[in-house]
């Protein structure tokens, strides 16, 4: 007989990691909301207001904002899956873990994939990424805005400009950067984008926001197909590839986020009241005052590293607002750290991956962790695992030079 175990009771911890972070109370009370039918015209009503609501939060006017149920690759997957047919060019910009994510999901898609690399730490200049859309002469170029790995953030709006003036797409993940960054999807000419709900705009993993434009909106619905059993009478399908993925297939995901209703999956209820609340948050504070919330966070942390005598990872010129990359002094151990920063102060604090990991700790101040109160007690925490690991910070510098940048605002 299964054990009957005890009611979950998980112990209260401060997520400073590259996330996720602690969902806002306002969106945990929203998900406590009761569960609707998913055609019952309150429900679809709410459908409708999360799709305004993410235009947005994108900075766009396009349609085609949604979410989809899944974490943040669930995102990235419809809408890779959706564009990439067996054969197409992919260019991929790879210059941390999540760059090469990109490149395995279109190798899945069976595309013909075509890299160009940075060393980690570094982003791309904008001639770089146009030089290889001419060599290479890619349908797609997929590029992460914010690698969380790296803790860099790549400009994009040349790159934008580079593609429309060779009529190529361009997909950009922004799954640790919307709500926290700025990131005008129209103003950048990104035709595709997604997130996730963890990270900036502190929700719960789950839901990935979407939006396409009508560029992309075109060459995806030349692959329409209808499942049978829903299929109506009279339906005439693209004459493109059937989508790989039955669950990831946005025609069929545009048809349920349409006025026709067509039923594709179950909608996730609490999800969706998640995500509503998410945006409904964000655009309440207004992007402004919430992209400089974490610039200001952001700069604080930063400040307070450095006035320990540790040093900041990468080309901080193109340092993510809301993740910071720290090097782990010559002697410490990463792990060990972390491991103290949760069972002492129960704050979480992450590594890296791949050549990375143990070289750098990733901390992150992202969403409703984006506060004076979190940044000054991770600095806080942090100085006295340290020390007690050999590590001699100066006494109190980090939270003295923290608390100067708030005090600064």
């Amino acid at each position: 007989m299964a054990e009957l175990y005890e009611q979950l009771n998980p112990p209260p911890r401060l997520l400073m990691g590259p996330g996720p972070v602690n969902a806002d109370p306002r969106v945990l009370q929203a998900m406590s909301m009761p569960l609707l039918g998913q055609f019952d015209p309150d429900f679809t009503g709410y459908m409708n207001q999360v799709m305004e609501l993410y235009r947005g939060v994108f900075q766009t006017a396009n349609h085609w904002s949604f979410v989809v149920n899944g974490t943040a690759r669930a995102g990235i997957e419809a809408i890779l899956t959706s564009i990439i047919t067996p054969g197409d060019r992919v260019l991929v910009p790879v210059a941390g873990r999540f760059g090469q994510l990109l490149c395995e999901i279109a190798e899945r898609c069976r595309a013909e994939v075509h890299i160009i690399e940075r060393p980690w730490g570094e982003v791309f200049p904008a001639d770089q990424v146009e030089d290889a859309i001419v060599a290479h002469d890619p349908k797609l170029v997929a590029v992460v805005h914010g690698d969380t790995s790296t803790t860099m953030a790549q400009p994009l709006a040349d790159i934008g400009k580079a593609c429309r003036r060779h009529d190529r797409l361009l997909y950009a993940d922004a799954t640790a950067t919307l709500g926290g960054m700025d990131f005008p999807v129209d103003a950048w000419n990104i035709d595709a984008a997604s997130a996730g709900l963890q990270k900036c705009l502190s929700g719960p993993p789950g839901s990935a926001p979407i939006t396409i434009n009508e560029r992309v909106a075109e060459v995806v619905l030349r692959r329409k197909h209808i499942e049978q059993g829903i299929r109506p009478e009279g339906f005439n399908p693209g004459d493109g590839e059937m989508i790989q993925s039955n669950y990831f297939d946005l025609p069929m995901l545009m048809d349920y986020w349409s006025e026709s209703r067509l039923n594709h999956h179950t909608e996730a209820t609490s999800a969706l009241y998640a995500a509503r609340e998410c945006a409904r948050v964000v655009l309440a504070e207004g992007l402004a005052a919430r992209i400089a919330r974490h610039e200001r966070a952001g700069r604080a942390l930063s400040a307070g590293i450095e006035a320990m005598g540790l040093r900041l990872f990468g080309d901080t010129r193109h340092k993510m607002h809301n993740v910071t990359g720290i090097e782990v002094p010559d002697g410490i151990d990463a792990a060990a750290v972390i491991r103290a920063m949760l069972d002492d102060f129960a704050i979480e604090i992450g590594t890296s991956f791949g050549p990375m990991r143990g070289r750098v700790w990733r901390i992150g101040t992202m969403g409703h962790n984006a506060r004076k109160d979190a940044v000054t007690n991770t600095l806080a925490a942090l100085e006295v695992t340290l020390r007690r690991s050999g590590y001699a910070a100066p006494a109190g510098a980090g939270v003295d030079a923290a608390l100067a940048v708030f005090g600064d605002s």
